[in-house]
């Protein structure tokens, strides 16, 4: 590959990541070219150059944020080989990942799009959830296959619901109840964070 073409694909790459951090920050409706463009550093001209339209690069970028989350959470579950469900659901319901969408998991922030979207769209959402819930089941423990991809199913719905909720919900303290009684629910150990009333 010559310069010239490394620099444009060098360019594309950084409008893509740009894109994919934005949408899992804003949806997918809110980001526009000029601005994407305008924060990689390029001018609004040379969009063409790299992609054919808006929809091209929301949906390029929505499929780079969604693999990206499956890779974070393939990691978390290999951080403990003893418990690979429990790292993963730790992970998963942090405040850490709570508060930093523009990284986090973009099955939470593409959902409604995803439903409302195109077919493209929806075949990347729907890869990503079948990705998930294979790397949930992977880290369950159980003997029937039947049961642990309906746990698999229960867990993943569980980790993309609480997460959603305790990024929209004003109050911190209920924020945190939600991460931390969820989490304890799906671990099996009841544990919450009690509720001041």
């Amino acid at each position: 590959m010559g310069h010239s073409q490394a620099a444009k694909a060098e360019s594309r790459e950084k409008v893509l990541r740009i894109a994919a951090r934005r949408i899992r920050e804003e949806g997918m409706a809110r980001p526009g070219v000029a601005d994407l463009m305008k924060e990689a550093g390029l001018t609004h001209g040379g969009f063409y150059k790299h992609f054919s339209s808006r929809d091209d690069l929301m949906a390029q970028a929505a499929a780079l944020a969604l693999a990206d989350g499956e890779h974070k959470m393939a990691e978390a579950a290999r951080k403990d080989p003893e418990a690979p469900r429990s790292g993963l659901i730790d992970a998963y319901l942090s405040s850490r990942h709570r508060d930093a969408p523009g990284t986090g998991c973009a099955l939470v922030t593409l959902g409604a799009s995803a439903g409302r979207g195109d077919e493209a769209l929806k075949e990347s959402y729907e890869l990503q959830v079948r990705r998930y819930l294979e790397l949930i089941g992977e880290a369950a423990q159980g003997d029937d296959p039947d049961d642990v991809r309906a746990d698999a199913m229960v867990t993943l719905s569980a980790l993309v619901g609480a997460l959603l909720m305790s990024r929209a919900v004003a109050d911190p303290e209920l924020s945190d109840e939600i991460l931390a009684t969820v989490a304890g629910r799906l671990k099996g150990t009841g544990a919450r964070v009690p509720a001041e009333v």
